[in-house]
C-alpha cells in the first residue's frame, strides 16, 4: 500500500535541496544515468514534439529539449526550484510549473508525446497511483520513460530516505524500489501496451548502475 506522504514536509525538503542543487551557471544537459557521457540519451523519447517532465528539478534536461524545438513542460513540488529553474530556462521556451505531481496529472487536460522522469517523481510516487495518470496524459503511441537507481537486493517497495544524513532536522520522503519485472507488471496493469525495464551497468565495474524503464501507450 502507498505510504502517507506529508506534502508540506516534503515541500520543505525539496526546497532545501534546491538551494544546494541548482547551479545558475550550468548548461542544458540530458542524460538518464548519474554518470556524465554514459548511457542512452533523449532518443528514448522517440523524437517527441511535446514532453512533460515530472519532478523536473534543476530543469537542465527540459531546457535541452526546449533548445531542440520540443514543446517542453516540467512540474516540480519545490516552489524554490520552480522559481530558480523557471527564471533560468524560460528564455529557451521551457515551461515549469509548481505542483504535486498526482494533482497536476489528475487536473491537466494536455496530451504529450512523452512523459519522463530522471531520478524524479517516478522514484518518489507510488506506481499504482502514478502510472494510470501518466497513461491518461499520453497521446496515442506516446512513451513514458524514467530512470533511477536500481533496487538494493531484498529491499523492495517504499523506502524511507532522510535528507542530509542522520543529524539535524528530520526531513524525509519515500522512494519506491522494485525488481525490473515488477516495474513492468505495474505498467502493464496501468494500461500500457508494452513495458521494458532494465539496469544499465555503470561505466566502472562494481559501481551503482541505473534502472531505465520505458513503456508505450
Amino acid at each position: 500500500m502507498p505510504v502517507p506522504h506529508d506534502i508540506t514536509a516534503e515541500t520543505e525538503l525539496w526546497d532545501a535541496y534546491a538551494e544546494s542543487a541548482f547551479d545558475p551557471s550550468a548548461e542544458p544537459s540530458f542524460r538518464w544515468t548519474q554518470y556524465a557521457g554514459h548511457g542512452p540519451g533523449p532518443e528514448l523519447l522517440n523524437r517527441p514534439e511535446s514532453v512533460l517532465e515530472i519532478g523536473c528539478g534543476t530543469g537542465r534536461a527540459l531546457a535541452h529539449l526546449a533548445q531542440q524545438g520540443v514543446k517542453a513542460t516540467g512540474v516540480d513540488l519545490s516552489p524554490r526550484m520552480v522559481q530558480l529553474a523557471g527564471e533560468r530556462w524560460a528564455p529557451l521556451g521551457a515551461r515549469i510549473e509548481r505542483a504535486e505531481v498526482l494533482d497536476w496529472l489528475a487536473s491537466d487536460t494536455g496530451r504529450y508525446d512523452a512523459v519522463y522522469s530522471i531520478f524524479g517523481a517516478a522514484w518518489f510516487t507510488h506506481p499504482s497511483r502514478l502510472f494510470p495518470l501518466v497513461r491518461e496524459r499520453l497521446a496515442p503511441g506516446g512513451v513514458f520513460v524514467f530512470s533511477q537507481p536500481p533496487a538494493i537486493p531484498g529491499a523492495y517497495g517504499p523506502q524511507g530516505m532522510y535528507k542530509g544524513g542522520f543529524a539535524g532536522k528530520a526531513m524525509f520522503t519515500y522512494r519506491y524500489s522494485y525488481k525490473p519485472s515488477v516495474w513492468e507488471r505495474h505498467l502493464l496493469r496501468a494500461g500500457f501496451s508494452t513495458a521494458d525495464a532494465r539496469v544499465v551497468d555503470a561505466p566502472r565495474e562494481g559501481h551503482i548502475g541505473t534502472l531505465i524503464v520505458s513503456a508505450r501507450a
